[in-house]
């Protein structure tokens, strides 16, 4: 060290010593032989020293809290990046302090629409809207961004952005296109996705109950959908029947307040309780031939449209996966036991990386998903591997989450209980493991197992 720098740190030391206090403790001690004593401690003598005699030591820096452990954030544009964190403002300050209030009454957070809104993300990545094209990996960080703090205002989104306004987007004429995708996009209007029935749910290729009959220009439509997101304050509904005639899957956009339109609120749920899933019964449900998907003429059309949002739902289960993923390391940083954080425990040091080595492998699969749908390579075993993985592996992560939480991890306060109710509600829709996995078998031995 240089003269300069010995003299300059003199002085600071001497501007802080009361040399009055220093004068009273040189008469009890050899301030010489103690200043030799302590400069031969080493830092950990020194530290213990320091703690005993209650001086301040520097607080430890700790690494953020950042889910993203392989930086796929970093594949984003600077443009698509500010967007992503936009978004994630929005749910932090505005959905995450409510999010535990409105799943707990089971409602939905109606005055956050118009805000949603102004984010301007509906349709991001169908061409022809107003909005800048994105690509499916921005979408997909979306989806992933929303679950991170509320899976049930995430599947809102998704029922709203990509199951009715995809439907539209891929099968409708010009004219409904025209329509509805404006008013869908900026949320003026509502949209719902009817396609599970009460007694028919994977097995929707096989068969609908929900009939419909052609009578000219008309059609009308009778049975019921049941677990229909957004069904009880949708403006339009898409129906999925099946015609009487040629027994083939067409879709029919039902609007609000048609006549032998029917709609319950589903109560009672464990998982999901902010979405308003409804029982929608149509009984001689009359709708315009204008009014029928043009473009939907059997259920290969219909799977089209599952099989793009079905890329959605494993993004949107890496979402929960990581929100339940980065409360518990920032519990664990702050929770002490035995003197110090649990987080410096092996144990939970374990669970935490578990928990991020599924996380990281989630992420990185579901972002070559999202490349391959931007190639349009996107085939239907390729979502439902995605699917399975990530949907498995999200009860995994959230079960760990709540472990190294111990009993608070059962209290909706910490966010994790919430993550890990819904995490079983993402692992059953757009298709349950053993439908996905007959999906992938097929395209990988050549036969068919599901009969």
């Amino acid at each position: 060290m240089s003269l300069f720098s010995n003299i300059k740190n003199a002085w600071r030391l001497f501007k802080q010593v009361d040399m009055e206090q220093l004068s009273k403790l040189s008469q009890k001690v050899d301030l010489a032989e103690v200043m030799n004593q302590v400069g031969k401690l080493d830092d950990k003598q020194l530290a213990g020293l320091v703690k005993m005699i209650g001086g301040k030591q520097s607080k430890k820096e700790l690494p953020p809290i950042d889910g993203d452990f392989y930086n796929i954030s970093h594949t984003l544009t600077p443009d698509e990046r500010a967007l992503q964190l936009r978004v994630r403002a929005f749910m932090e300050d505005e959905v995450k302090p409510i999010a535990n209030e409105f799943w707990v009454r089971g409602e939905f957070p109606h005055h956050l629409i118009p805000k949603v809104a102004e984010l301007d993300i509906c349709g991001v990545a169908y061409e022809g809207l107003s909005n800048p094209l994105r690509s499916c990996l921005m979408e997909g960080v979306l989806a992933m961004e929303m679950a991170r703090v509320d899976a049930s205002f995430a599947t809102f989104f998704g029922v709203q952005s990509g199951l009715v306004m995809g439907s539209i987007h891929l099968l409708g004429s010009e004219e409904q296109k025209q329509e509805w995708l404006p008013e869908l996009k900026s949320l003026r209007k509502i949209g719902a996705f009817g396609l599970t029935e009460p007694e028919v749910g994977s097995g929707v290729a096989g068969g609908l109950t929900m009939k419909a009959k052609r009578n000219g220009n008309t059609w009308t439509l009778n049975g019921q959908k049941k677990w229909i997101g957004n069904a009880t304050f949708a403006d339009v509904i898409i129906i999925w029947a099946e015609d009487e005639e040629d027994k083939q899957v067409k879709g029919f956009l039902v609007r609000k307040g048609n006549p032998g339109l029917g709609v319950e609120k589903m109560e009672d749920k464990m998982a999901l309780r902010i979405v308003q899933n409804g029982m929608v019964t149509l009984t001689n449900c009359v709708v315009a031939e204008s009014d029928r998907l043009q473009h939907a003429n059997s259920f290969k059309d219909t799977a089209n449209v599952l099989r793009m949002t079905r890329a959605g739902v494993a993004w949107l289960a890496v979402g929960c996966a990581r929100g339940a993923y980065e409360a518990a390391l920032k519990y664990t940083r702050e929770r002490k036991q035995f003197g110090k954080p649990i987080a410096s425990f092996q144990l939970i040091q374990n669970h935490l990386v578990e928990m991020l080595t599924n996380l990281t492998a989630m992420q990185t699969m579901v972002a070559r998903l999202s490349e391959l749908q931007d190639q349009k390579e996107l085939t239907d075993e390729h979502a439902s591997l995605a699917k399975v993985f990530c949907s498995l592996r999200t009860r995994d992560i959230v079960s760990k989450a709540r472990e190294v939480m111990g009993g608070n991890g059962i209290l909706l306060q910490y966010d994790v209980a919430r993550f890990v109710a819904d995490a079983e509600a993402i692992y059953s829709y757009e298709g349950t493991k053993e439908i996905n996995t007959l999906i992938v078998g097929r395209a990988i031995t050549g036969y068919s197992a599901f009969v």
